[in-house]
């Protein structure tokens, strides 16, 4: 379920997404205990957020032409990222990409969408999850 939802609004969806994915970065941590599927990112790990183009809202590889979100960060809020079953299946152009469960700022700053927890408390929670888990977002 996802609702009222755009491109770039920067807020974070309603509804109950799956949790899909698991990335982490490999020179920073060994990969976090989950029954998820767990992939490593590289320095070439982008995902796209261009609404016109067939690879909307999909990872992909850098260099990528279309507008993209570089997953490679020097900041640690993509240490750890779980895609969130938000608007990929299938993926409507315009409707919000990128959406994901990431580590948050030391300060719990707002994300640009996501939802974002501690360090400690997304290792937890992935070790205790797996396929067929939802996050629930209340408006």
């Amino acid at each position: 379920m996802l609702t009222r939802k755009k491109e770039g609004d920067g807020g974070t969806p309603a509804g109950r997404f799956g949790l899909l994915h698991v990335y982490y970065r490999p020179d920073r941590q060994l990969p976090p205990a989950t029954r998820l599927p767990v992939e490593p990112l590289t320095p070439r790990s982008g995902w796209c957020d261009d609404p016109g183009h067939g690879r909307y809202n999909r990872p992909v590889e850098l260099p990528f032409a279309a507008s993209h979100e570089k997953m490679w960060r020097e900041d640690r809020l993509y240490d750890i990222v779980v895609v969130l079953d938000c608007n990929l299946y299938p993926a409507v152009k315009g409707k919000g990409s990128a959406i994901f469960f990431h580590i948050a700022r030391e300060d719990y700053r707002p994300t640009e969408g996501c939802v974002a927890v501690a360090p400690d408390h997304m290792r937890l929670i992935l070790s205790r999850i797996g396929p067929g888990a939802d996050m629930l977002i209340h408006a």
